[in-house]
C-alpha cells in the first residue's frame, strides 16, 4: 500500500538534486510539479502546456497530489537530465530556448516542439526553420495607422534577407533588410496579441520596426527561429572562426529597459514631451519613439562607460524646467546632460538601474560606431 507521506517525502528530495531543482522545460528554480508519463520536473506556468498534451504528459503536484508507489519508482528512473539528453539531443545552436520569464507562445512550442513533435531528437529532419528559405503570411501593422494588413514574408539564407510584399502575387517587394542590423523579439503586450512580434532594423542609420503577429502560435515560432537561423548563418558567415556560443547571444537581442519617459530639449528649457524609449545593452544604444508602435525611430544616443565620461544620477539639475512627471533621471555624457522625467518612482529606480548596467559593461571597439541623433 502507498504511503503518501514517504513518497512525498522522496519526490520533495529528488526535486532537491541537480537538474531537478530547475524546470526542465524554462528552468524556473524550485519546480513543484512533474509529469508522471515524461519523467521530468516542471514550473506550474510549464505544468499547463503539459496539461493540455495529455496523450503526451500528465501532470502531478509533488506537495498536494497523491503519488503511487509505481509512479515514484518511474520518477525515479528518469529525471529531467535524462529526459532533455534525449528530447533535447539535436536542437540547433541558433534555436531559441525560453527562459523563466519568456512569453507564454515561445514556453508553449517549446514544450510541443520537444514532447509533441519531437523536433530534436534526431527523428525529425525535415524541420521549416532549418532549410535556409522561409515564406508565409503575416498580419502587419501600417506604418502611419493601427491597422494590420495581411502581408507575404520570404526569408532568404542564399542573400541574407527578409523581404516582406504589400501584395501576395506581387514580385516587387515592399522592403528588402538585410540580416546585418536585423533583429527580432516577442512583444505581447506592446503589439497587443499573444504572437505579436517585432522585427527592427536599420533604415539609413534610424531604426524601424516592423509589427507583426500570425493566428497559428506554430507558425510564429516558427518564423522567429526562421529568422534567427538566417541570422545565425550571416554571422558566421562575417566570421567563420567564431564559436556557436560566441555567436548565439549575438542572433536576436531583447532590450534591457523599454517604457514611456517625458524628455527636454538640449537647453533644458524646451517643453517636456513624452516619449517610448527602448535602451539596448548589445549596442549600448537608447532610441525614442513617439509611442511604443511607432515605426521610425526618432532619436538615439550611445551610451559609453564611466571612463570615457559616462554617469547617470537620480534627480534634475537646478534651474531645469519641470513636466507633468515628477521623477527626474539626469544622463551625463561627454557632450550633453540629458533629463528624463518618469511618472513613478519604481519606474525611475528601473531606469537608473538600467542606465547603470549598460555603463558598467566594458565598451567594445566597435560600439562607439552607433550613429547619434537626438
Amino acid at each position: 500500500m502507498a504511503s503518501p507521506e514517504k513518497n512525498k517525502k522522496i519526490l520533495l528530495d529528488m526535486v532537491k538534486q541537480p537538474s531537478n531543482d530547475y524546470c526542465a522545460d524554462c528552468g524556473a528554480p524550485e519546480p513543484d510539479w512533474a509529469s508522471y508519463k515524461l519523467g521530468v520536473f516542471v514550473c506550474v506556468n510549464c505544468s499547463g502546456t503539459h496539461r493540455d498534451l495529455p496523450a503526451i504528459s500528465r501532470i502531478k503536484s509533488i506537495r498536494l497530489d497523491f503519488w503511487d508507489d509505481s509512479l515514484v519508482e518511474f520518477m525515479k528512473t528518469r529525471g529531467n537530465a535524462a529526459a532533455n539528453a534525449f528530447y533535447e539531443k539535436c536542437v540547433p545552436p541558433f534555436y531559441y530556448r525560453p527562459q523563466e520569464k519568456d512569453c507564454v507562445v515561445l514556453k508553449d512550442q517549446w514544450i510541443r516542439a520537444k514532447y509533441e513533435r519531437r523536433e530534436f531528437t534526431g527523428e525529425n529532419n525535415s524541420l521549416p526553420y532549418s532549410s535556409g528559405l522561409y515564406e508565409g503570411i503575416l498580419w502587419k501593422k501600417g506604418k502611419d495607422n493601427k491597422q494590420f494588413l495581411k502581408r507575404r514574408f520570404l526569408l532568404s539564407e542564399t542573400d541574407f534577407t527578409l523581404r516582406y510584399f504589400t501584395k501576395e502575387d506581387s514580385k516587387k517587394p515592399k522592403a528588402v533588410i538585410s540580416m546585418k542590423d536585423l533583429n527580432a523579439v516577442f512583444q505581447p503586450e506592446k503589439i497587443g496579441h499573444a504572437h505579436g512580434l517585432q522585427i527592427s532594423y536599420l533604415e539609413e542609420e534610424r531604426t524601424r520596426n516592423l509589427f507583426v503577429y500570425h493566428d497559428n502560435s506554430q507558425e510564429i515560432v516558427s518564423c522567429f527561429n526562421a529568422i534567427r537561423a538566417t541570422r545565425f548563418a550571416y554571422l558566421k558567415k562575417v566570421d567563420p572562426n567564431a564559436k556557436d556560443s560566441d555567436l548565439v547571444p549575438l542572433i536576436t537581442r531583447s532590450s534591457i529597459k523599454e517604457g514611456y519617459m517625458e524628455k527636454t530639449g538640449p537647453t533644458q528649457w524646451e517643453p517636456f514631451k513624452k516619449r517610448w524609449f527602448i535602451l539596448n545593452l548589445t549596442d549600448r544604444k537608447l532610441s525614442y519613439f513617439k509611442t511604443s508602435l511607432d515605426a521610425l525611430e526618432l532619436g538615439a544616443v550611445f551610451i559609453g562607460t564611466e571612463g570615457h565620461g559616462y554617469s547617470v544620477r537620480e534627480g534634475q539639475p537646478k534651474g531645469s524646467r519641470s513636466g507633468r512627471w515628477r521623477f527626474a533621471v539626469t544622463l551625463e555624457t561627454p557632450d550633453r546632460q540629458f533629463v528624463f522625467l518618469c511618472d513613478q518612482e519604481q519606474d525611475q529606480r528601473e531606469w537608473i538601474e538600467a542606465f547603470k548596467l549598460v555603463i558598467s559593461q566594458p565598451m567594445l571597439p566597435q560600439a562607439a560606431n552607433v550613429d547619434q541623433h537626438w
